[in-house]
């Protein structure tokens, strides 16, 4: 019995390391070409296994686009609340929100691809929706110490969203100097705002 068991561990551990190889040629085709215009028979082709594995392992599209979605998560790491522990000052919290923000597009250049392709594919325009509550989720923590004004939550958003990093390091910007000069905007239009010792 004991051989037995460790043939059946071996071919499940085949079939998880097959699984892993179409998801990695899947997320390569997405970024290289865009998600709705990547196939199946592109897939199996990229993976360099047969159209009937990827079928097997993935019964619709939909359902690798799912898997993609969560392999991007554990790959591109995206900021979380937790990321202003310890951080109390307003201005503090946007420096740290910007930095954290265009690091993840810097690891991430796919996401604008997605947001391109999503009125496309229902499955993706959810899991591009999910992300992008995220997202605001963490921004709106940023503002926890004056209470989350939807108005500031809206025009930050709109400030440090992808379309933005992707045309300040497009004209020659560093991801460092495209932060430098978003944080200066933020702040600046805050202390027009706020009274100085809270922005």
């Amino acid at each position: 019995m004991a051989p037995r068991r460790y043939r059946q561990g071996k071919r499940r551990l085949t079939a998880e390391e097959t699984r892993q190889r179409i998801v990695e040629a899947a997320l390569a085709l997405h970024a290289d070409q865009g998600v709705v215009a990547t196939s199946m028979k592109d897939i199996a082709a990229r993976a360099d296994v047969g159209i009937g594995t990827v079928y097997h392992h993935f019964p619709t599209y939909e359902d690798v686009v799912q898997a993609c979605g969560a392999r991007s998560m554990v790959i591109t790491r995206p900021p979380t609340p937790e990321i202003f522990a310890g951080l109390g000052p307003l201005d503090l919290r946007l420096e740290r929100l910007v930095q954290e923000l265009f690091a993840y597009y810097e690891r991430y250049p796919a996401f604008e691809r997605g947001r391109c392709d999503r009125d496309k594919l229902p499955v993706l325009a959810e899991g591009i929706a999910r992300r992008e509550r995220m997202l605001e989720a963490v921004v709106r923590e940023a503002f926890l110490p004056v209470g989350s004004p939807d108005a500031f939550v809206r025009a930050t958003v709109a400030l440090t969203d992808f379309a933005v990093y992707r045309s300040l390091t497009a004209s020659g910007l560093s991801t460092q100097e495209a932060v430098t000069q978003i944080i200066e905007v933020l702040l600046a239009w805050l202390r027009s705002i706020l009274p100085a010792p809270t922005a």
